[in-house]
């Protein structure tokens, strides 16, 4: 009974203890509740304040932004009005004077066609009057105005053809005395203007070395390296006691400019040896060909000659390893370009194209391989495959009188040329028909076949025949050097005797793998 009245007491001190909580909580939280609801709301009201205010200032500055623009449009609007104004009162003035000048222009067509009936009247009184004089004239003569016309044309006829016959007698006979006078002045004028330097082409060229020690590794052991050279670039080497120097001797000044410059890169390298020699000599030629074509482009440029075929460009690069009669092929080509384009100017015909027939007219001497026709007409072929025009090749075909002149370019290019190695010092003969000696020489060996390479050095004196190994063996070597003396016997005029030496080389070649 205890613990029940017990359990239940403490049931009811429980429930008044919650009561008592939860009444205190409640008005006590509500109280504090209103008290931040009314701080919120005073607060919201503050913001909206400001709020407010800030939409007002936007608005206000909004307003005047656009009272603004307002007042530019307008003030635009009424420029525009004023310029349409004043554009109106232009329009109206130009109006009334177009109306004004078609009133006056009314008026004077009347005048002009008072005027034109008036002449009209009067062209008829007149024709009536001539009519009348021509009837009388007739009367008077007995003939009618036709055949009076036609008398008095057969009289005008007959004096205008003595005049005229008189007027050309004159013209020639002053033509006469003036002609060689004339041309003269020209030629003068043309060489005075075009003056260029005498360049003689020689057959030797000094290689210069720092010290004679390089000597002996050009020639190297028993003379192996310089054999290989000799025989690589087809040049002589004369290594003598000439102080710090080693002469390369050869008619073709091509093969003396490739020996110059492999011997340059062997001995500024330091390895000399056959492989190598073959190699530098190899690279040397292509580099050689490289300049050749450079060499046509920058004359090309230089003489503003332009639209060249690439064939004709390395042909004029080439020139300048040649030489014709001892004078340089391209300064000889160069120059008569230029006295071509000289003359031209002042007989009054076109310089370009003289000029570009002046390079090209002895295109036919630097041939890749050797023509049976003389080098004028080879040059006019060449010309013509490569699609130049046909007063160009008639101009190098006939500079040499081969061909017939068709184009007065042709007369031309003969005198310039004639100019051009005529000079004093500029040519040498001898040195001509030097060269084209050795070059027979050559060519009569390699006729031959199994023969691969010849070239011919000292001077003319001694031929070397290089031989494909795999082509002819070694009887057929003794018996080739044998041939090729009697054919040099019976066949060319030379000074002294000829040595042939044929050489025949076998190689060994294998790779390390």
């Amino acid at each position: 009974m205890t613990t029940a009245v017990t359990i239940t007491v403490s049931i009811a001190c429980f429930l008044i203890g919650g009561l008592a909580s939860y009444l205190f909580f409640r008005y006590g939280l509500k109280s504090k509740y209103n008290s931040i609801l009314k701080d919120a709301e005073a607060e919201a009201e503050v913001i909206k304040k400001n709020k407010l205010l800030e939409v007002k200032a936007k608005f206000l500055d909004k307003k005047a932004d656009l009272e603004k623009e307002v007042a530019i449009r307008n003030q635009k609007i009424q420029q525009a009005e004023n310029k349409l104004r004043q554009r109106e009162l232009v329009l109206n003035q130009r109006q009334e004077e177009i109306q004004r000048k078609k009133m006056e222009t009314e008026a004077v067509r009347e005048n002009l066609e008072n005027q034109l009936a008036i002449v009209e009247k009067k062209k008829n009184e007149l024709d009536a009057l001539q009519r009348q004089e021509i009837e009388k004239l007739e009367t008077i003569s007995g003939l009618s105005a036709e055949e009076a016309k036609e008398r008095m044309v057969e009289s005008l006829k007959e004096e205008a053809k003595t005049q005229a016959q008189s007027y050309i007698n004159d013209i020639i006979d002053d033509a006469k005395l003036t002609a060689s006078k004339e041309a003269k002045r020209i030629v003068i004028q043309s060489i005075q203007r075009v003056a260029t330097e005498t360049a003689i082409e020689n057959s030797v060229t000094v290689f210069h070395i720092e010290s004679d020690e390089i000597k002996g590794r050009i020639i190297g052991r028993e003379g192996r390296n310089i054999r290989a050279l000799e025989a690589a670039t087809g040049v002589e080497i004369v290594v003598d006691d000439t102080p710090e120097a080693i002469v390369l001797s050869a008619f073709d000044p091509v093969r003396r400019e490739i020996a110059r410059l492999a011997l340059h890169q062997l001995v500024t390298d330091g390895r000399i040896h056959p492989a190598r020699i073959e190699e530098v000599v190899a690279k040397v030629r292509k580099q050689v060909e490289e300049e050749i074509i450079e060499t046509g482009k920058r004359t090309s440029i230089d003489l503003g000659v332009h639209g060249l075929h690439p064939e004709l460009i390395r042909i004029i690069g080439k020139m300048k390893y040649r030489s014709s009669y001892g004078q340089n092929l391209l300064q000889h080509a160069r120059e008569t370009a230029n006295l071509c384009a000289v003359m031209a100017a002042e007989l009054g015909l076109n310089p370009k194209k003289a000029k570009r027939a002046g390079l090209l007219h002895d295109i036919g001497k630097v041939p890749d391989e050797e023509p049976e026709l003389p080098h004028a007409l080879y040059g006019m072929k060449l010309a013509e495959k490569y699609k130049e025009k046909p007063d160009i090749c008639n101009a190098i075909g006939a500079h040499h009188d081969e061909v017939e002149m068709t184009s007065l370019l042709a007369p031309i290019v003969q005198v310039c040329d004639a100019i051009s190695g005529a000079r004093p010092g500029a040519r040498r003969e001898i040195v001509e028909a030097y060269i084209k000696r050795l070059n027979d020489l050559e060519q009569l060996a390699m006729s031959y076949p199994g023969v691969t390479k010849t070239y011919a050095i000292q001077a003319g004196r001694e031929l070397r025949v290089i031989v494909g190994a795999d082509k002819i063996d070694d009887k057929q070597t003794e018996n080739l050097s044998t041939e090729i003396a009697k054919k040099i016997q019976d066949e060319m005029t030379y000074p002294g005797q000829v040595k042939i030496t044929v050489i025949r080389e076998t190689r060994a070649v294998s790779y390390a793998k």
